[in-house]
Formats: C-alpha cells, structure tokens, sequence
C-alpha cells in the first residue's frame, strides 16, 4: 500500500500516545477504533475521517483542531481562530451574553484586518515608486 501524505499525522499520534503512555491497543480501544486501523494511521497508510480523529483525540486528551491541521483537514489560522473561541465559550468568569459580545468583536476585527490585508495584496508593485525615488532639491 503506498503511504499518503499523513506521515507527520502517524507521527504526532504515536508521539502523543507515548506521552500519554498508552498502547496502541489502549488508544484504539479508548478512541472506538480498532487495533490495526490505528496502526496503520500511524504508521501513515490510513487518512482518518474528522470523526476518527475527533475520538483519538478525546482519549488523548488533545485538542481535535491540532489533529485536523496534522491531518490536512483544517489550516493553522482556522485552527488558532476555532481555539480562541472555544477559550472564549469556555471562561466560567463571563456570562453569555458577554461571551457572544467578544466574539462579535473578534469577528469584525477579523474581518477588519482581513479586508485590510485584501487592499495591501492588490496594490500593485509600481505603486511603491513614490516612496523609491530620489528626493529632489528644491
């Protein structure tokens, strides 16, 4: 069977796994899967479903994004979006109604910083030239 492109994916898994100091029958057990599945995802020869890595990472106890950027699912800023709010959802110290404010908030600076960023990409390389030239003598 040829390996596909989830090398680090099997990697990463049996490093946490021996972190955690589990077997692979252990973690097989614990995520719902079976033995030689599991196996054959470390060893790079499976591409798991986001369901599968949903499970092996709750009996890891690590976070499922972090699986789903390994496995090419998901992309780091999407990741690092998705945590933050989820640590926003999370904090017993606010109630509702201000946890949907800071998300509102963290939304339109998102989009803010993205339409910002949309600008500097189409500006053309010549448009810079003002700023490159000589000064003159007056």
């Amino acid at each position: 069977m040829a390996s596909l492109n989830v090398g680090n994916l099997g990697e990463y898994l049996r490093e946490q796994r021996r972190t955690a100091q589990l077997s692979l029958r252990q973690l097989a057990e614990a995520a719902g899967v079976s033995n030689p599945y599991l196996s054959q995802i470390e060893r790079g020869l499976r591409k798991p479903s986001a369901e599968v890595l949903q499970q092996v990472a709750k009996a890891l106890r690590i976070s499922a994004e972090t699986l789903y950027v390994r496995a090419g699912i998901l992309d780091e800023k999407e990741r690092e979006e998705l945590e933050t709010r989820a640590v926003i959802l999370a904090d017993p110290s606010i109630n509702e109604r201000q946890k949907q404010v800071l998300l509102q908030i963290y939304d339109s600076f998102r989009k803010e910083n993205a339409a910002e960023q949309a600008v500097a990409d189409q500006a053309a390389p010549g448009d810079d030239a003002a700023f490159d030239a000589e000064p003159t003598a007056s």
